[in-house]
């Protein structure tokens, strides 16, 4: 790789979330000298938006980098050496369809887990699977970091489909590495976290400062925190984590605080789709004032915490051939022994020019194995299904839910998401 003229693709360069990633090139000049960013968006108006702030904030900063805006995916991956996926296919109407459609089912309604990831995941597969034909043909030497959710399914379809080489990313880890990092009072870059699972299925079950076994004194933090608030559903109980012996990510709070959540979502007035649309709609106006160089605070309602730290690091270990500890989404390669070795799962992996290569993590304790079993054999048959349009493999994955109760209620599921995005499932 050519570390003097590196070019960046970001499709679905639209994105509220781009100027984060171009602030993250911005800092990171002097390892690595980006050269040139290019935002592709089928959307006209939000591509025009985001792409006058950035070039404003590259301008601000004395930044050595040019930024260029498409719609033409060919024009915009053609010698890229990375390439960035972060599409929403549908836009927020989409996922507010995903979100509402299970909860007529009496079914959590959630972006990416179950039955609104899984509609996500089939609107998308087929664009990521075209975007990855492109780099195969343009640029057969890029890497696809995929920030598209659902993360680890998509790069599941990826890795199935196509040879190009991809990574699966999500803010999740780092948010836990920053949030313990400020609880010592440390570097986020002294602490290790052991992590195991998949994309927003995983525990932490061990760490490290410097090398050293701080596990008991960051468990007793998270029973402190526990004990510090009344389970309403977004807290997990200390009783659960005395009994787990790890600390779950947030998006199991959809398993283990079930019932409660979805008692909430069926109350509310809006989903938390229609919120961040709202939110959107007003970081879209701010972008467009000509006097603003940088990402407004707003940004930060909008999720994705340490979005470009964690891209922006990642490149650098691997155009600089670091070696570091990333905690990402990869095949597994024997890593959690009781997976199969050709799935995608999410660990620390030692990163460098090759890629992601995963430490090994031993099994899956039993307390959680069957659960994440479960979801991942759902992951598998969504793959295929999104990818081949294979009705068969669609119903067997809501069936293989834990989630979704029975086949009648599978079916039903799978009819709607069909009948609801019809105009973007052209497989089915």
């Amino acid at each position: 790789m050519n570390i003097k003229t590196l070019k960046v693709c970001v499709i679905g360069g639209g994105s509220s979330y781009t100027p984060e990633l171009i602030e993250g090139f911005i800092e990171k000049q002097g390892e690595l000298p980006v050269k040139s960013i290019v935002l592709m968006d089928i959307d006209p108006r939000k591509l025009e938006i985001v792409g006058g702030l950035a070039r404003r904030m590259v301008y601000t900063k004395g930044a050595d980098i040019e930024v260029q805006t498409t719609n033409d995916l060919e024009q915009a991956v053609e010698g890229a050496n990375f390439v960035i996926n972060q599409v929403r296919v549908g836009g927020m109407a989409a996922r507010i369809l995903d979100e509402k459609i299970p909860l007529q089912f009496g079914i959590i309604g959630q972006e990416t887990t179950g039955p609104g990831g899984f509609a996500k995941a089939l609107r998308t597969i087929p664009v990521a699977l075209n975007i990855a034909r492109t780099i195969e043909r343009l640029s057969p030497g890029a890497v696809l970091i995929n920030f598209t959710n659902p993360a680890g399914l998509i790069t599941e379809a990826l890795v199935r489909y196509s040879p190009v080489s991809v990574i699966g990313l999500c803010n999740l880890p780092i948010g836990a590495e920053m949030r313990l990092a400020r609880q010592l009072g440390v570097e986020r870059s002294r602490i290790r976290l052991d992590w195991i699972g998949l994309n927003h299925l995983n525990w932490i079950r061990g760490a490290t400062l410097d090398g050293v076994n701080i596990w008991d004194q960051v468990f007793e933090l998270a029973l402190a925190e526990a004990l510090g608030h009344e389970q309403d559903g977004w807290h997990f109980s200390a009783d659960l984590l005395e009994n787990l012996g790890m600390i779950p990510c947030g998006y199991l709070n959809y398993y283990y605080n079930h019932d409660l959540i979805l008692a909430s979502q069926m109350k509310a007035t809006k989903t938390r789709g229609e919120e961040v649309q709202a939110i959107e709609n007003q970081l879209m106006e701010i972008y467009q004032n000509p006097d603003l160089a940088e990402k407004p605070k707003l940004l930060e309602q909008r999720g994705g915490a340490y979005y470009s730290k964690v891209a922006v690091d990642l490149i650098s270990a691997i155009a600089n051939d670091k070696g570091e500890i990333h905690i990402v989404n990869t095949v597994n390669q024997g890593a959690i022994e009781n997976l199969p070795p050709d799935v995608v799962i999410e660990v620390p992996c030692k990163i460098d020019a090759v890629g992601a290569h995963p430490l090994r993590t031993g099994a899956l304790p039993v307390k959680v194995r069957g659960l994440v079993q479960a979801v991942k054999s759902y992951e598998e048959l969504a793959a295929v299904a999104g990818a081949e349009g294979d009705r068969q493999q669609a119903l067997l994955a809501l069936l293989a839910h834990p989630l979704i109760r029975s086949y009648q209620v599978a079916r039903g599921l799978l009819d709607a998401i069909l009948e609801a995005h019809h105009v973007y499932l052209p497989q089915f």
